[in-house]
């Protein structure tokens, strides 16, 4: 799954809302982004094609079928194949070197309740 950034504005506004029409995703971006009509029309229709929406005839209600989570983990794993040879010890120790004190604490505190 590669979302590109305009699927994600789209997908945000699905995740967040739920089941809604396109109509009603078009003015929430209208207002949010700027977008019109068509630009999210557009967007929704390459999303279906990629089976990310399914559709339903009343009012174009659009369904998200992939969620958030899923998104979230496969572009995890596409950047730790891309840049930390897929090692999650690579990918943490990167992450563990860009950290402040607080941060290095909770992170602390999450591996201790794991074991």
């Amino acid at each position: 799954m590669n979302l590109f950034e305009s699927e994600r504005k789209v997908m945000d506004v699905l995740w967040r809302e739920g089941s809604i029409t396109a109509g009603e995703i078009a003015k929430i971006l209208n207002i949010d982004i700027g977008w019109n009509r068509n630009t999210t029309y557009t967007v929704i229709n390459k999303c279906i094609k990629k089976g990310y929406i399914s559709r339903g005839e009343d009012k174009f209600l659009c369904t998200p079928v992939i969620t958030k989570d899923e998104v979230k983990n496969d572009e995890l794993e596409e950047l730790m194949k891309k840049y930390f040879d897929n090692s999650p010890v690579k990918l943490f120790s990167s992450v563990v070197d860009l950290s402040d004190k607080q941060d290095l604490k909770k992170m602390k505190k999450i591996i201790k309740n794991l074991f």
